[in-house]
């Protein structure tokens, strides 16, 4: 090799680092309870973010810290890598976060070369981790056994997981939750003598919600079960809902949501916990959901990857309207978007590249109130050049080849985001029913409330940039023009000054870069006069500059709004 590669202390120290990590990962979401029991809602949202930027902080200094130790030449010698990668492989056997350790060791080793060397013989494209082992340790649950009693059951499990801050009423969250389980459970369910509650021990921190998650089951059937809790402030914890409905635990675990604080030991045991319960996961969207984003993104390589070679499936255009700064093509067999940046923007856009991307990344942060699609930004994918549809790969030539290139028999994708594809809201309009309609812009107009409530501002609020879920949410995916609320300054049309300013093709009044005038909204997103005035009748507030300024004002004053990831109901 020509340069002494001291791959097991290397080894050590990459794990080491990661080891490192974890414990900061861990003291940020361990205090998940604390803020949740002095109602601490920004400092939730300051932790989130912290959380996510830990992994590019620690991975930036792991590989400063190995280069001062032992120099470019040790490093960057490709040929240590596969001694080291044995080595690690011996010492995270024992681990119970083994597959994170993988990951991380791919992280460390694409910090220091080019995305060209990757490799099973240097990293970890495939992991060497069982996904479901053999002789694991004991689920950490409570398990119930109502044996008729339900109302007993759900007492025991109020008193299992109480908090330091005193219910509201207790006895009347018990009445309200009984009577939510009854009426969603077949009745033979709860006299059934085998029924069992298995709740997962820690519980599942999020925004302004605490969540105990688990499942009902018999000898025959099971359902998902997450009971969230709320603090209100200066009164104390109510025990909001019993959810048993898989698409509505679906939408709390969404792609859509900020991700959770939970405290789990053994990644790998929880994930298989929530597969259990929720079977049209994937396994990467488990992962990041629970905060583990880069796992989560290592998965779905992997699956994409498995998919592309065992398919003839090939990428093709994404349907819709073109976009003026991003093209999207996508696989029809595979539920993901791939969007690239343009080399050339339309006109009508004031935005860079740099923008762009910022604007892309600052989504990772916010709070995205199930109204945002989660993305994962990529850097030099490599596919294979007959998975493109011809047409398809002659567009993305034409429009992004600064991204975009062909390299013998490999199409290289210099950078790219995915997104789970959706339905975009205005082909989904074209041909749903009058209900459909209906629910449609009902969602379209509460994604846009919940997004300014988050202080988020879309910027480019058209149809077509929003999407349509399989649970029928509208979800907002489209974000070049994006901001904060708070930097919108929503203003009122003033009054014309002479009879001849209506007619003018230009304004009568100035307009400064970030002016908005709601009252302009309804000719600017519909040319449909039936959903405009439909539109206007279920959301009409949000074409006044008052609605939007009282949001703002709101937001400067530190309120944080509820906006709950599933539906509230009192069932008596």
């Amino acid at each position: 090799m020509g340069v002494n590669c001291p791959a097991v202390a290397l080894a050590r120290q990459i794990l080491d680092a990661f080891d490192h990590y974890r414990e900061q990962f861990r003291q940020i979401t361990n205090l998940g309870r604390e803020r949740f029991e002095k109602a601490q809602w920004q400092d939730i949202q300051d932790a989130s973010a912290a959380r996510i930027q830990l992994y590019k902080v620690q991975v930036a200094a792991t590989r400063a810290q190995l280069l001062k130790e032992h120099g470019a030449d040790v490093l960057l010698n490709i040929e240590c890598w596969p001694l080291m990668k044995e080595s690690y492989i011996g010492q995270i056997a024992l681990r119970l976060d083994d597959e994170l350790a993988e990951t991380w060791f791919n992280s460390i080793f694409n910090s220091l070369f080019s995305h060209d060397l990757i490799s099973d013989r240097c990293m970890f494209v495939h992991s060497t981790r069982p996904a479901i082992r053999a002789n694991e340790v004991p689920m950490q649950v409570r398990v119930y056994r109502p044996h008729g009693d339900l109302s007993t059951t759900l007492r025991q499990i109020s008193e299992d997981y109480r908090f330091s801050v005193d219910y509201i009423d207790q006895e009347g969250d018990l009445v309200r939750l009984e009577n939510q389980l009854r009426a969603s459970l077949p009745d033979w369910v709860c006299k059934d003598p085998e029924l069992c509650i298995e709740l997962y021990s820690s519980r599942l921190y999020r925004n302004k919600g605490a969540y105990l998650v688990g499942r009902v089951f018999t000898q025959d059937e099971q359902w998902p079960l997450v009971m969230p809790l709320l603090n209100r402030e200066g009164l104390g914890i109510r025990m909001d809902a019993a959810i048993i409905d898989e698409a509505e635990v679906s939408i709390i675990f969404s792609f859509t949501r900020s991700y959770f604080m939970v405290r789990v030991a053994y990644p790998s045991e929880f994930i298989n916990f929530l597969r259990c319960i929720l079977p049209r996961k994937h396994i990467a969207e488990l992962y990041t959901s629970i905060g583990f984003y880069k796992q989560g993104k290592s998965e779905f390589y992997r699956a994409l990857i498995e998919h592309l070679e065992t398919t003839d499936d090939k990428f093709i255009m994404a349907p819709g309207v073109r976009g003026m700064v991003m093209t999207v093509f996508t696989l029809p067999g595979f539920s993901t978007v791939f969007k690239l940046i343009k080399d050339r923007f339309s006109p009508s856009k004031n935005v860079t590249r740099e923008i762009v991307i910022d604007r892309y990344r600052m989504v990772k942060y916010v709070d995205r109130v199930g109204r945002l699609a989660d993305t994962q930004e990529f850097a030099d994918f490599r596919f294979p050049l007959a998975k493109f549809d011809p047409e398809c790969l002659s567009e993305l030539l034409e429009v992004a080849p600064s991204t975009v290139e062909v390299q013998g028999d490999e199409v290289l994708i210099r950078h790219c985001w995915t997104e789970r594809r959706m339905i975009p809201l205005n082909i989904y309009l074209e041909t749903a029913s009058e209900q459909q309609v209906l629910d449609g812009l009902e969602e379209y107009g509460l994604a846009i409330k919940q997004l300014a409530a988050a202080n988020i501002f879309p910027g480019d609020m058209l149809l077509k940039n929003f999407g349509v879920t399989r649970h029928g949410r509208v979800v907002f995916y489209d974000y070049d023009e994006i901001s904060y609320l708070t930097e919108v300054n929503f203003r009122k049309i003033p009054e014309p000054r002479f009879p001849e300013d209506e007619m003018s093709a230009e304004p009568w009044y100035s307009v400064g870069p970030h002016d908005v005038f709601p009252e302009e909204f309804p000719r600017f997103l519909f040319t449909d006069l039936t959903q405009r005035k439909l539109f206007r009748e279920l959301h009409g507030d949000l074409f006044t500059a008052e609605y939007w300024q009282g949001l703002q004002e709101a937001i400067r004053q530190g309120t944080v709004i509820d906006v709950y990831p599933y539906k509230r109901k009192e069932i008596e």
